[in-house]
C-alpha cells in the first residue's frame, strides 16, 4: 500500500514539472505578442492627444512597453519588431524634446536590431534610420568648425547676396560638395533671408534658392528627405506668394521632380486635375512671367481642418473633415519600386486650403497603412495621401453636417478556415476573436457585442416632452442597464462606444465596432415626433429608405436634411453588402419582436410596435457586423417620456432586447450560446 502511494506520488511530481515546462513556454509565446499590441495602443492613444503628446514620461511609459516585448523574450519573433518601435519613438520625442540625447538613444537602439538580428526585415528599417541619424549628427559635430553665420542686423538683400556668395564658393570645390554639412549652410542662409521679411520682395527668392539647394543635395546624398524638403518649400511658395514668379518656377520644379509625374497619368484621364494643372503651370511670355489665376470659388476657400482614423489588424478607417462640402476626386497608385513609394491612396479636394492647426502627417503603423498625411498640393487644392501596406479593398464615401470624407480600408478576410474546436476554445486571451468573415463570426457564435448610446456631449438628442430630459441621458441609462443584462444572461463581453457624456462623431461608432471586431453593433435611441401623439418601438437596419418616415427618422439621427438623406442613397449602392444587410434585418426582427412581446406581457398598455424598417443611417455605415438601430419609444411623447425616465420600464425594455438577441444567437447558431466562459467584468470604452 505504501508502495503504491510513492509511486502515486512520483507521478504527480512528474505531472507538475511537465506543466510547470510546458505552460510557461506556451504563455511566453504569447505574451510579447499581446505586449506588443498593448505597446501599440498606447503609441496610438499617445499620437492622438494633443495634450499627452507634450509630456517627457506618456513617451517613456510607451517606449517601457516596447522595450518589454524585447526583454520577455530576446530571441522571440517579436524581440526585433519592440526594439525597433522603442526607437522609432525615442527618435519621435526628440523632435519634441530637443534633448540630443534621445537621438542618440534611438541611435543606440537601431545599431542593437542591426548588430543582434541579421536577418530580420527590422534590420534593413534600422538601417535606414541610423543613415538618417547619423548625418545629423556628423552635421551637428561639424558645424562648429564653419565660419561663423553673418550678423542678425544684415538686410535680406545683403542675406541673399551672402547666400549667393557661399552657394558659389561651394560649387567651386568638388570636395565640400561631398559633405552634406556644407550644403545644410548655405541653405540656411538662404532660409535666414525669408525669416528676416518673409512678406517682403526678396522673401520667394531666398526660399526657391533654398529648395534648389535641396535638391541638388538629394542628387549628391539619395535621401528621400532631401527631395521631401525640396518639395515644401516650393509648395510653400505656392501658396505663399502666388503673385510672385517663382510661384510659377517653384510650380515647374515640383512638376519635374520624380514623386510627382502621378500628377501627370492622372491629369491625362481626369479633366479637373488638367485644370489645375493649367492653371498653376503658365509659361513665360516675351515680357516676363504670368502667374496664375488666384480666383476663388464663390464663398472663398474651403479649409481642411483634421485628420482622424481608427484601426486593427483587418480593417482601417480614415476622416478628412473640411469646414464646408468639397468636391473630391480619389485614384489609387501602384507601387513604384524604381522611386521607393508604396502603393498610394489619394484624395484631391478642390478650391481648399489646410487649415493652420492641422496635423498634416498621422502614423497609422497597423497591418494595411503607413500613415496618412496632407499637403496643400497647388495653391487652391489639398491632396491627402494614405500610404498602403497591403489591402483587399477599399471604399471612399462623403458625410454632411458637418461635411467629411469617410476612406474605409479592408484587409484580407483570410484563406485559410479555423480547425474545429468547441466554442470555449476559438476564444484568445482578453476576449478577441480571431477577425473573419461574417460566416466565421457565426460558426463561432456570438462573442462581443458593441452597443452605443446616442448622441453625447454637446449632441443633447431629442428634448423630452419633460423638462430637462434629454435623448443622451436616457439612452446611456437604457445602454448599461443593457450592457450588464447581456453578461449577466447570455455571458456574452459588452463594449460600450460611450460610458459617460462624451460627444462622438456617427463615424467613429462605426469605426469603434469594426475595430473591436464586434459580432453584434446595436445602436439605441429614442424617437420624437413635432406631433406629440406619435408613439410607439421601431428598429431599423442600413439600407434604401422604403417611405417618407424612415427617411424623417434617418435625418434626425443623422442631424442632416432630408435632401441629404436622399443624396446618401444614391451611393449606397456601392457601400452595402448582401449578407450584412440580410443578417441585419434578421436580428432587427428578433429584437423589434421580443421587445414588443415583452412589454405587452408585462401589462403595459398602449405599446404599438412600428415594425421593423430600413434608412441609411450613418452611424451603421460600413459597419462589418449585424446592426440594428433601435427607436425605444417617442421621448416627445407624454406618456412615453415618462415610461422612459422610469428605472422599471427600463428593466422591461432592456429584458425585451436581450430576448431578442438570444432568439438571434440560437437561430444562427443554434450550439453557439452553449460553454461561453464567463466574463469578469463588462469591458467599456474610455469614455
Amino acid at each position: 500500500m505504501s508502495m503504491r502511494i510513492g509511486k502515486t506520488c512520483i507521478i504527480v511530481v512528474i505531472s507538475i514539472c511537465l506543466l510547470g515546462v510546458i505552460m510557461p513556454a506556451a504563455n511566453l509565446a504569447a505574451a510579447p505578442r499581446d505586449t506588443y499590441f498593448e505597446a501599440e495602443a498606447c503609441s496610438r492613444s499617445l499620437r492622438q492627444s494633443s495634450h499627452k503628446i507634450k509630456y517627457r514620461h506618456n513617451w517613456i511609459r510607451c517606449i517601457k512597453k516596447y522595450q518589454s516585448v524585447y526583454n520577455q523574450d530576446p530571441d522571440g519573433p517579436w524581440a526585433a519588431a519592440g526594439l525597433y518601435m522603442s526607437g522609432k519613438m525615442y527618435q519621435e520625442l526628440a523632435k519634441f524634446s530637443g534633448k540630443e540625447s534621445d537621438q542618440k538613444e534611438a541611435l543606440d537602439i537601431f545599431e542593437r536590431v542591426v548588430k543582434r538580428y541579421p536577418k530580420s526585415r527590422y534590420r534593413h528599417k534600422a538601417g535606414r534610420e541610423i543613415g538618417i541619424l547619423s548625418s545629423k549628427t556628423t552635421i551637428k559635430k561639424s558645424l562648429p568648425k564653419e565660419k561663423p553665420a553673418p550678423p542678425e542686423g544684415l538686410a535680406p538683400k545683403e542675406a541673399y547676396i551672402n547666400a549667393e556668395a557661399c552657394y558659389g564658393e561651394l560649387r567651386k570645390n568638388t570636395r565640400k560638395m561631398k559633405y552634406r554639412h556644407h550644403w545644410l549652410r548655405c541653405i540656411d542662409k538662404f532660409k535666414s533671408v525669408y525669416k528676416k521679411d518673409p512678406a517682403g520682395p526678396w522673401a520667394p527668392a531666398g526660399l526657391y534658392m533654398a529648395g534648389k539647394l535641396y535638391q541638388k543635395l538629394h542628387a549628391y546624398s539619395n535621401t528621400p528627405q532631401d527631395l521631401k524638403s525640396a518639395h515644401r518649400i516650393f509648395s510653400q511658395i505656392i501658396t505663399q506668394f502666388p503673385q510672385s514668379r517663382y510661384q510659377v518656377k517653384a510650380s515647374l520644379e515640383i512638376q519635374s521632380m520624380p514623386e510627382f509625374e502621378e500628377r501627370e497619368a492622372f491629369a491625362k484621364s481626369d479633366p479637373i486635375a488638367e485644370k489645375i494643372k493649367t492653371s498653376e503651370m503658365r509659361k513665360e511670355s516675351t515680357k516676363g512671367i504670368s502667374t496664375p489665376s488666384n480666383k476663388s470659388a464663390p464663398g472663398g476657400m474651403i479649409t481642411v481642418t483634421n485628420l482622424r482614423f481608427w484601426s486593427n489588424p483587418n480593417y482601417t478607417r480614415v476622416v478628412i473633415d473640411a469646414d464646408r462640402e468639397a468636391t473630391y476626386y480619389h485614384h489609387l497608385l501602384k507601387k513604384d519600386p524604381s522611386i521607393n513609394k508604396p502603393q498610394r491612396l489619394y484624395v484631391d479636394l478642390s478650391n481648399s486650403r489646410l487649415g493652420e492647426h492641422i496635423r498634416k502627417s498621422i502614423p497609422i503603423h497597423d497591418d494595411l497603412l503607413s500613415d496618412a498625411r496632407a499637403g496643400q498640393y497647388t495653391q487652391d487644392s489639398v491632396r491627402v495621401v494614405v500610404d498602403i501596406k497591403s489591402f483587399e479593398t477599399y471604399k471612399i464615401f462623403s458625410l454632411k453636417d458637418p461635411f467629411r470624407i469617410v476612406i474605409d480600408v479592408w484587409g484580407s478576410s483570410g484563406a485559410k478556415k479555423p480547425q474545429m474546436r468547441p466554442p470555449a476554445d476559438t476564444v484568445k486571451k482578453g476576449g478577441k476573436i480571431p477577425p473573419g468573415s461574417l460566416a466565421k463570426q457565426l460558426a463561432l457564435g456570438v462573442r462581443r457585442i458593441v452597443i452605443d448610446p446616442g448622441h453625447g456631449g454637446k449632441d443633447y438628442g431629442a428634448p423630452g416632452y419633460l423638462k430637462g430630459i434629454h435623448e443622451k441621458k436616457i439612452v446611456l441609462q437604457i445602454a448599461r442597464r443593457l450592457a450588464k443584462k447581456i453578461r449577466k444572461e447570455l455571458k456574452l463581453e459588452v463594449i460600450l462606444t460611450r460610458n459617460g457624456d462624451r460627444f462622438l462623431t456617427l463615424e467613429e461608432r462605426t469605426a469603434f465596432a469594426n475595430t473591436k471586431n464586434a459580432d453584434l453593433f446595436i445602436s439605441i435611441h429614442t424617437n420624437a415626433s413635432r406631433d406629440r401623439r406619435a408613439y410607439g418601438i421601431e428598429t431599423y437596419f442600413l439600407n434604401l429608405a422604403t417611405d417618407e418616415e424612415a427617411i424623417r427618422v434617418a435625418a434626425m439621427e443623422n442631424a442632416t436634411s432630408t435632401k441629404n438623406i436622399s443624396d446618401l442613397q444614391k451611393i449606397l449602392y456601392d457601400l452595402m453588402q448582401n449578407a450584412k444587410i440580410n443578417e441585419s434585418s434578421r436580428l432587427a426582427g428578433y429584437v423589434q419582436s421580443a421587445m414588443v412581446g415583452h412589454l405587452k406581457k408585462k401589462r403595459y398598455s398602449r405599446i404599438k410596435s412600428k415594425g421593423v424598417k430600413q434608412a441609411p443611417f450613418y452611424v451603421l455605415l460600413g459597419a462589418q457586423m449585424p446592426s440594428i438601430l433601435i427607436e425605444t419609444a417617442f421621448i416627445s411623447n407624454s406618456r412615453e417620456c415618462k415610461r422612459l425616465v422610469n428605472p422599471r420600464f427600463q428593466d422591461r425594455l432592456v429584458e425585451g432586447i436581450v430576448q431578442g438577441i438570444r432568439n438571434y444567437i440560437k437561430a444562427t447558431s443554434p450550439t453557439a450560446h452553449l460553454n461561453i466562459p464567463p466574463q469578469e467584468s463588462i469591458a467599456r470604452s474610455d469614455g
